[in-house]
């Protein structure tokens, strides 16, 4: 009995180790500072203290459907009806969608830039890898559209973990947006964490994925199977351009070649020859740019047009 009981007790631990160990990783996972932020962006030359400070701006604080606060800023320096939504990945938060904001502004772009739940100034007490954040999404959306009017053309630029909200989003929730852009997104959460437990610690899944799935579901009320682009890619029937770096050491490039080979109607797809994971335009700016003006082109969104007094295009 005293083995029996051992034995079980072993298990027990084990199991409840590797669950909470496992599910705060994820729910809790740490944070860059802002400092640190702006000090690589400010190495990359695409954050200017000065000049950032110096566009105008509307920051807005909206509640989101779980009750807490989502804050964010929306740049109007264009009369257009052409509007970019950008999503940032895990651990950053919107400072990092100021290169983004710069790239589309360049365009004649009015350009929306927010904090995901439980990153820079918004509420929410975990990261969900966009299974949460998705219906945040529908509520800036749904803020924007109020804000410009029914002539809103709109597009969803997302990395990483933005590229799969912006993904979930347009497939789960509604296909709300005319484009969306996904730089670097994984295919499923649980492909992704099966990569990232052989990486990062050679464990086999079959030790912790069974473990980690419920205590995820019971900790923070999601199932991993739902947080998958690849099995709602086709409920978006509006264009996506979908982009990655070939030598992405983070999310593989395959997972992002799974999306695009399985998303019907429009697509265009750009595979950076240089780049770490999310570094893609950091690394490949002329390219990165021109692909979006093909895409632009190609799905007839002119990015240079402008509004006169009367909201007519000139």
């Amino acid at each position: 009995m005293k083995k029996i009981f051992a034995t079980i007790l072993i298990i027990l631990s084990y199991v409840l180790i590797v669950g909470f160990f496992f599910t705060n990783k994820m729910m809790y996972i740490k944070k860059k500072k802002d400092e640190d932020i702006i000090n690589r962006e400010t190495k990359y030359g695409f954050y200017h203290q000065k000049d950032f400070d110096s566009l105008d701006k509307r920051d807005f604080s909206i509640t989101s459907q779980f009750g807490y606060q989502i804050k964010g800023a929306l740049y109007e320096p264009h009369h257009t009806n052409r509007y970019i939504i950008i999503c940032h990945g895990v651990t950053v938060n919107r400072l990092n969608s100021v290169k983004y904001m710069n790239l589309f502004i360049q365009k004649n772009w009015n350009v929306l830039i927010y904090d995901h739940r439980r990153h820079g100034e918004s509420g929410g007490k975990t990261t969900s890898y966009g299974h949460y954040e998705k219906f945040d999404l529908q509520t800036v959306v749904n803020w924007l559209k109020n804000e410009v009017g029914e002539s809103l053309i709109l597009g969803i630029h997302g990395e990483s973990m933005g590229a799969v909200t912006t993904l979930l989003y347009g497939g789960m929730v509604e296909d709300g947006a005319d484009f969306y852009i996904a730089d670097c997104p994984f295919s499923e959460l649980e492909a992704q964490l099966l990569y990232r437990l052989k990486v990062e610690f050679n464990i086999p899944g079959f030790l912790v994925m069974p473990i980690a799935k419920p205590f995820v579901k019971l900790r923070d009320r999601y199932s991993l199977k739902d947080v998958s682009p690849l099995s709602i890619i086709n409920n978006i029937h509006h264009p996506v351009l979908f982009i990655h770096s070939k030598d992405d050491d983070y999310i593989p490039v395959d997972m992002t070649k799974q999306l695009y080979d399985k998303k019907k109607g429009y697509r265009k797809l750009y595979i950076a020859e240089k780049g770490s994971h999310a570094m893609s335009y950091a690394e490949n700016r002329e390219k990165y740019s021109e692909v979006i003006d093909e895409f632009f082109e190609d799905i007839g969104v002119v990015s240079n047009v402008q509004l006169g007094p009367t909201g007519n295009s000139i």
